[in-house]
């Protein structure tokens, strides 16, 4: 009997090791391993095809991105460019299978803007934020933690830290002279309309909104204390064995001062210049520390639960969690598995975790409307 229990333990010891390092989290630096995509029983010519499709799309704005933001944004009234920009470069990816390359393509080690993918590392700062203690629950009233004006007023005093993280805030305002209501306004009417519009309960209207992601911002520096970039660098970057190269830029006008020292704002999208500058390779790493339930190599960097919480329907869109898009409701991509979710930025930036299959996709300039041929192609290999 005493040998039998034994070896039951030392079987358990020996299955739970090998689903330990069932996942492969590369080492800091560029030299990545890679394996054939056979080896994870992928088709590789598919996957070759999935590849040549996303070089043969490449996102038909500009190179010259001061070019692209202004006229993607030429309908926005008083719109211009307050933070910094960079020429990007062709189309990049990678595809990650249990954390082995097992295809690639562009300059992956090239920094490029990323925009509104700069939102899930925000909303991942809260994460932390609240697995730290330092917010109590994300139903929590913003303006309990930020005391100043941001939150004043019947309106906006009802806003949650939910209601900022999926975008259903509706919050009223001004913030680094940028107002709400310009932002994305509706296709009719005018300003005297946008500026008097009627409010909508907070948690109850979904609208993609910049300034509103910046308040979030502004309001998660005001609870760290100290500079966001700089909160990311210590609890995720450096773990996950990030570079030196990625940054992360608010606007000109976007520094405040806390405890006697100026710190900037930092901006949750490129919308108007700013927002994280990274390589694909980088992303990949976020991807990778996602599709583990927030655990790199053995270390817990954000919580399960945070994880989890992400990957739900948000009440007022079925397509959004807290700053990652899903794949369901309105912008549900047939072909592709329900489980997904991914973080996604203008001109074509994605970040897709799917973590049933094991799987992270990085893809750098690719048309938008091109997402779900290409992630059909992908997913048609593993078949």
């Amino acid at each position: 009997m005493k040998n039998f229990t034994l070896f039951f333990y030392l079987f358990l010891f020996v299955v739970f090791s090998v689903g330990a390092q069932n996942v492969h989290f590369p080492e800091k630096g560029t030299n990545w391993k890679t394996r054939q995509p056979s080896e994870f029983n992928i088709d590789g010519t598919k996957l070759g095809e999935a590849v040549q499709f996303a070089e043969g799309n490449e996102y038909s704005g500009s190179r010259d991105l001061r070019i692209a933001i202004l006229d993607g944004f030429k309908k926005e009234p008083f719109h211009s460019i307050a933070g910094p920009t960079k020429k990007r470069g062709g189309p990049a990816g990678l595809i990650l299978k249990n954390g082995y390359i097992v295809a690639q393509w562009g300059d992956i080690e090239r920094v490029d803007m990323t925009f509104s993918v700069t939102k899930s590392y925000l909303s991942t700062v809260f994460g932390v934020a609240l697995d730290e203690g330092w917010v109590e629950s994300i139903n929590d009233k913003a303006g309990n933690y930020i005391w100043d004006s941001t939150f004043e007023g019947e309106h906006n005093s009802k806003i949650s830290w939910e209601h900022l993280l999926n975008q259903s805030s509706d919050w009223n305002g001004e913030l680094f002279g940028m107002h709400d209501w310009a932002d994305r306004p509706p296709a009719e009417g005018g300003i005297d309309d946008w500026k008097n519009r009627d409010m909508h309960e907070p948690g109850t209207f979904f609208k993609y909104n910049d300034v509103r992601v910046n308040v979030l911002a502004y309001s998660l520096l005001q609870l760290w204390r100290k500079p966001l970039p700089q909160v990311l660098k210590e609890k995720i970057m450096d773990p996950i064995g990030a570079s030196a190269t990625w940054r992360w830029f608010g606007y000109e006008n976007s520094w405040v001062t806390l405890d006697g020292i100026k710190i900037q704002s930092v901006s949750g999208g490129g919308h108007s210049g700013g927002g994280l500058f990274i390589n694909t390779l980088d992303h990949a790493r976020f991807g990778l520390l996602f599709m583990n339930n927030g655990n790199w190599n053995g270390q817990q960097l954000v919580s399960a639960n945070w994880i989890k919480m992400i990957a739900e329907s948000s009440p007022a869109n079925e397509s959004y969690g807290l700053m990652w898009w899903l794949n369901k409701g309105d912008r549900k991509m047939e072909g592709v598995p329900e489980n997904i979710f991914y973080a996604a930025g203008f001109g074509g930036n994605y970040i897709v975790v799917d973590q049933k299959n094991q799987i992270v996709i990085v893809t750098r300039w690719l048309e938008p409307s091109q997402l779900s041929n290409f992630l059909q192609l992908v997913y048609d290999s593993l078949k």
